[in-house]
């Protein structure tokens, strides 16, 4: 085989490989919901699917952001759930100054926390794990210190404070709710910025190949600092829509978050080698996971219910198993180990 034929295999291989991934999620969903109609008669009502469509577009734009760091090849923001709590309970603290003003303090207090994480880990080239969830405890200690672990309600006797409790509740055009319009705008935006951009191209290389990137001129660690700070934004966004919903600021807001997240990203066909997975599949990974949640929250057998533990069980298993077909496939074909 010549020189220039191998590169061009390896390059539809890794093609194929994400097209069925992508196809494969995509049948799962159908599955998931085939079972689910099948075991409640409580799948398609009205107000399970909505809260089914709650879950994809929370959990959605919160995938879309941490879809960048997994790309990356630095696996999973863990502080994830921190960002979203804290992000929310400012934004409700400063509500009283104005609702923009007190989003874009939410926002910015994301985006500082995601600067810190992109400066340890891209700059300082930190374990993304160990600073994450280091960082993790440090947000819920500055919480409990700050707000001596007090849930902050807004004032709904004030304008603002009303027009924040309705804020994931306007529907755009009278059809379709924000966070739905977000998510999907956010999710088209993700794709081109990976497909279609300098820096997605950049990332892509310092995923699959970071000595090579680094070589090449490529300024690497701003590249992975920039990921750190694109999924830290769209946590804080998250979070302050489901501070939002819930109707309270608290520590609790986006627990579990980040290894749904991750799961739903690897779920998707999002390699943690990095460098590998298309938006597409990481939507049908949101949509794959928001499903198991719903389908287990209808299982009763008896006296017996499906709760957090067994759903953080199950969804543990998923994604052992992914992990493990995933890198078997990949070394059977000849691509990574990984």
């Amino acid at each position: 085989m010549s020189a220039t034929a191998q590169p061009t295999r390896m390059r539809r291989r890794e093609r194929l490989h994400q097209t069925l991934s992508a196809l494969g999620v995509y049948v799962l969903v159908a599955v998931l919901f085939v079972v689910g109609c099948m075991i409640s008669s409580k799948f398609l009502t009205q107000d399970n699917l909505l809260n089914l469509l709650r879950d994809v577009m929370i959990l959605g734009i919160v995938c879309v952001g941490a879809a960048f760091i997994t790309y990356s090849r630095h696996y999973v923001d863990l502080s994830i759930p921190g960002i979203m709590a804290l992000s929310g309970i400012v934004t409700v603290s400063v509500l009283p100054y104005g609702l923009w003003t007190a989003i874009a303090a939410g926002m910015l207090t994301g985006m500082a926390v995601g600067t810190l994480n992109g400066f340890a880990v891209g700059y300082l080239k930190l374990n993304p794990i160990i600073w994450t969830l280091a960082m993790m405890s440090v947000l819920f200690g500055v919480i409990r210190i700050v707000y001596g672990g007090k849930q902050v309600y807004p004032d709904a006797g004030t304008a603002v404070g009303r027009a924040f409790l309705e804020l994931y509740h306007v529907e755009v055009f009278g059809l379709m709710p924000l966070p739905f319009v977000l998510f999907v705008a956010i999710a088209f935006a993700a794709d081109f910025v990976l497909r279609r951009t300098g820096y997605g191209l950049k990332l892509k290389l310092t995923g699959a190949a970071y000595d090579t990137a680094r070589m090449t001129g490529i300024e690497v660690r701003r590249i992975v600092a920039l990921a750190f700070v694109i999924s830290s934004a769209l946590s804080a966004l998250a979070g302050i829509l489901l501070t939002s919903f819930n109707k309270v600021g608290a520590h609790y807001i986006g627990k579990d978050y980040d290894f749904q997240a991750v799961t739903a990203v690897v779920v998707g066909g999002m390699t943690l080698a990095g460098g590998r997975g298309t938006m597409a599949g990481v939507i049908g990974g949101v949509m794959v996971i928001a499903l198991l949640n719903k389908v287990m929250s209808l299982v009763r057998i008896g006296e017996f219910v499906i709760g957090d533990f067994q759903k953080n069980l199950v969804i543990g298993a998923v994604f052992i198993l992914v992990v493990g077909v995933n890198s078997f496939s990949r070394r059977k074909s000849g691509l990574d180990d990984a």
